[in-house]
């Protein structure tokens, strides 16, 4: 099992200095990447996204991409561009405010004063921001594991809670059942002898039993067993494979059946009981939002 959230980093040398990379994920109901690169690795946002998309499945996926020194290729200057567009400002500058002084920086906002350098610079540039990903990912798949690993543990723990729960619910269904037959016998007697009226004995019954049925949960109980029983084996597993889903499937029909139970439950014991279940369940479905 793997958690959504995570953090890796990743190294590899290019020229006299080194490529840094860095990837956070946390969750999200499908894949969404955000590359931030500088202008000398723009070009490489493909091959990072390739790496990334192969080993992440599912989140929100932040990469950053950088350098601790010059690196080979990159940008280059366009000189002329930057000559004539300091030119085109200076004169400008002259019209209106000719004691003002021009900033270089102004240059900065020429469009295509950089252009991108390619050849052997630039593949050597390409094979460092896969290697360096492919490094980051995997750190970061391990921070997953880790994380997934205690999300599991929690899990089982809680779903065992809930399943001790409706064993103990369904020990006790038959003696409900009948206890609620008895209420609502002395119940009826109550009202048809204030009223003086007769019953068949055998319509009371009848109508006895329907309404004891109401109060009936055991199928409500069979089902949060079977999902339960579902549920267990996911929360076990060692494999990688996306389970997230099927969790909080299982889990919200869990919610379902057990909102159906609390609704028919007539005493406050067993009302308790499964309100206790049903907090469970939503603890149970917040942490599944976060596994993979």
């Amino acid at each position: 099992m793997l958690s959504m959230t995570g953090y890796g980093r990743g190294f590899a040398p290019i020229g006299s200095s080194q490529l840094i990379v860095d990837i956070r994920s946390v969750n999200h109901r499908f894949f969404e990447l955000r590359l931030h690169l500088g202008p000398e690795l723009s070009s490489h946002g493909a091959l990072i996204e390739e790496v990334v998309r192969q080993r992440i499945g599912r989140g929100r996926v932040d990469v950053s991409a950088r350098s601790d020194g010059p690196i080979p290729g990159g940008v280059q200057l366009d000189q002329a561009r930057a000559r004539a567009g300091f030119e085109a400002l200076q004169k400008l500058r002259d019209e209106l405010a000719p004691a003002e002084p021009l900033p270089l920086s102004l240059l900065a906002s020429v469009p295509g004063l950089f252009r991108e350098t390619h050849g052997p610079a630039d593949a050597e540039r390409g094979r460092a921001c896969q290697a360096a990903t492919a490094l980051a990912c995997d750190q970061l798949l391990a921070m997953r594991r880790a994380e997934g690993d205690r999300l599991a543990l929690d899990l089982r723990q809680r779903c065992e809670q809930v399943t001790r729960a409706l064993d103990a619910l369904t020990a006790t269904l038959p003696a409900l059942v009948r206890a609620q037959q008895d209420k609502l016998r002395a119940r009826i007697g109550q009202l048809l002898g204030s009223s003086g009226l007769t019953l068949e004995p055998g319509r009371l019954e009848h109508e006895i039993a329907v309404l004891a049925d109401r109060a009936d949960i055991s199928e409500e109980l069979t089902r949060l067993h079977a999902h339960a029983n579902a549920l267990l084996p996911l929360a076990e597993t060692d494999s990688v494979e996306p389970v997230g889903h099927r969790l909080d499937f299982l889990l919200q029909e869990m919610t379902r059946e057990a909102n159906t139970a609390a609704a028919k439950l007539p005493d406050a014991a067993s009302t308790q009981t499964m309100l206790s279940i049903k907090a469970e369940l939503l603890r149970m479905r917040e942490q599944v939002q976060n596994i993979f």
